[in-house]
């Protein structure tokens, strides 16, 4: 049974930073690629980062690209998010998930319906 849970969202001012993790479990993780995604009230969920699986790069949509950074450990089986500088706008709450695709071509922020497994979430709330 896949399992994907997220952990370390929560309460921060603006310019602050959390680190989220979502642990998996039931599937081969390093196997597949895994990326971050977010919704807020009233919006569209949206792409985040990725790691793509077939060569380990990462890809970050334009407004979190320099102030987040996504990485795994496969030995612990735990994607994270590290969040910087973070801004009102990024209040939303986070979802990771997991992804049978190995790359896209091109390069990019994949859709979210490419992905096959998904977590509950964590919440992220940024004052200003």
């Amino acid at each position: 049974q896949v399992q994907l849970v997220e952990s370390g969202g929560g309460s921060v001012q603006a310019g602050g930073s959390l680190r989220l993790s979502c642990a998996a479990s039931g599937y081969t993780f390093s196997r597949y690629s895994m990326g971050w995604f977010r919704q807020a009230p009233g919006k569209e969920r949206e792409g985040v980062a990725v790691i793509y699986h077939g060569d380990g790069s990462t890809y970050y949509d334009v407004p979190v690209k320099g102030r987040f950074t996504i990485s795994q450990d496969n030995a612990k089986n735990t994607l994270y998010l590290q969040m910087n500088s973070l801004k009102p706008e990024d209040t939303a709450m986070y979802y990771c998930a997991a992804s049978q695709f190995s790359m896209w071509i091109p390069p990019r922020m994949p859709a979210a319906t490419d992905f096959d497994f998904w977590g509950q979430g964590t919440q992220v709330t940024v004052s200003s």
